[in-house]
C-alpha cells in the first residue's frame, strides 16, 4: 500500500487488469481523484505501480477467470472500505483476454476462458459492488469493451461475442440504475499500442512471413488516422466518464478508434 502522498478523498476506485497497458494508464489518471484498489494476476507488477502513484493504493492479486477469486475480491473491497469508513465510487472493468483464431480452431477451453474474464468477471464485480457504488451517491462503472463489439473482424468470433456481451450488459444495467446515482458506460478502443497488440503483430508476422513493421502497419490501417491508439488516450476517456462532468452520460458504448467505426 502506498500512503506516501496525502489524499483527502474518501472515495475509492477499483481498476482490474491494472498491472500494465490500458489498466495501468487508467490507474494513473484516476489517482488524483480516488484512492485505488488495483488488481491483476501479478502482485509484483501491481506493487511496482502502486509505488508510483500519489494516492493510497491497495494491490490485490486475483485471477478473474476463477469465479471464487472474483467473489473474494468483492469481499476484500467491501471489508476494506467498511473498516476505514470510506466508500467505493468507481469500478473500471478493464481486465480482458484477446484471442484470434478461425471459429473451427477455437476450442471450448479458449471460449470459456474468454467468457470468464471478459464477460463473467465484469458481470459478477458489478453485481457484487453495485450496492456500495449506489451508496457513494456518484457511482461510476466503466467497462472496457472493444471495437470488436461494434463491427466484425475475421478470426475473432469468440472474442467479439464476449465484448458484444459487455456492451449489452452496460446498456441494460445503465437503464436499471439510472435513477439510483450510478452511471454505466463502455469504452470501445480500436487497436491500441499494448502488449496485446505486440502479441498480435508477432502472430501476424509468424503466420504471413511479413516483417514486424509491415504487420504493425496492417493494424494501423484499420484506423482512418493511420495509427494505433495509446493507452493514455483510452485512460483519458475513462477518467472523464468517472468525473462529475460526465454525470449525464450513461448507457453508452463510446468508440475511441480514430474514426474506424464512423
Amino acid at each position: 500500500m502506498n500512503v506516501a502522498a496525502a489524499h483527502n478523498s474518501k472515495h475509492w476506485a477499483l481498476v482490474t487488469g491494472a498491472s500494465r497497458g490500458i489498466g495501468a494508464a487508467i490507474a494513473r489518471v484516476l489517482a488524483p481523484r480516488y484512492r485505488l484498489f488495483i488488481t491483476a494476476r501479478s502482485l509484483d507488477k501491481l506493487e511496482a505501480l502502486a509505488q508510483s502513484l500519489a494516492t493510497e493504493v491497495v494491490p490485490l492479486a486475483a485471477d478473474l477467470s476463477e469465479f471464487d477469486a472474483v467473489e473474494a475480491l468483492v469481499s476484500k473491497v467491501i471489508a476494506h472500505t467498511s473498516a476505514s469508513g470510506t466508500q467505493l465510487a468507481a469500478l473500471v472493468n478493464n481486465a480482458g483476454l484477446a484471442h484470434s483464431a478461425p471459429l473451427t480452431r477455437t476450442t471450448n477451453a479458449d471460449y470459456q476462458r474468454l467468457v470468464a474474464v471478459n464477460l463473467t468477471a465484469p458481470f459478477a464485480l458489478s453485481r457484487g459492488l453495485l450496492k456500495a457504488l449506489r451508496a457513494s451517491g456518484e457511482g461510476r462503472i466503466v467497462n472496457i469493451a472493444s471495437t470488436a463489439a461494434l463491427k466484425g473482424y475475421s478470426y475473432t468470433s469468440a472474442y467479439s461475442a464476449t465484448k458484444a456481451g459487455v456492451v449489452g450488459l452496460t446498456r441494460a444495467l445503465a437503464i436499471e440504475v439510472a435513477s439510483k446515482g450510478v452511471t454505466v458506460n463502455a469504452v470501445c478502443p480500436g487497436f491500441t499500442d499494448t502488449d496485446i497488440a505486440a502479441d498480435a503483430i508477432t502472430n501476424i508476422s509468424q503466420a504471413t512471413g511479413r516483417t514486424a513493421d509491415n504487420a504493425r502497419a496492417s493494424l494501423e490501417r484499420f484506423s482512418p488516422q493511420g495509427r494505433l491508439r495509446t493507452p493514455a488516450e483510452v485512460a483519458a476517456l475513462v477518467g472523464y466518464l468517472c468525473s462529475p462532468a460526465a454525470a449525464g452520460i450513461t448507457g453508452q458504448a463510446l468508440a475511441i478508434d480514430g474514426g474506424e467505426t464512423s
